[in-house]
């Protein structure tokens, strides 16, 4: 029985390591290959993450307002946050941009 599942295992992995042999392909086109695609995607990213960088600074600036509004204490805290947040996302967009070189 023991040497059943062996067996079997045994198979089972040469089946496997044959299936990868089959696709694989020359690491450095592979290499290659992602990179094209990591770039391909890369500008998309940064646009995208200066659309949710607009949709957080609109809700902040609502959420000062209204805390401004209301009297409240801590709205300057409230303020820095939400434009150090606004900064944030612009400037690290930017330096992954230019860090890149795209």
């Amino acid at each position: 029985m023991i040497l059943k599942v062996k067996r079997h295992l045994l198979l089972t992995a040469a089946a496997a390591m044959t299936a990868a042999a089959a696709f694989s392909q020359d690491g450095a086109a592979g290499i290659e290959e992602a990179n094209t695609q990591v770039r391909s995607y890369f500008e998309p990213g940064t646009n995208l993450m200066y659309a949710i960088g607009a949709v957080l600074g609109l809700v902040g600036a609502v959420k000062v307002f209204q805390k401004w509004n209301a009297g409240d204490q801590d709205t300057g805290k409230v303020a820095a946050a939400w434009f150090g947040s606004c900064i944030f996302l612009v400037v690290v967009a930017t330096v992954l941009q230019s860090f890149f070189g795209l």
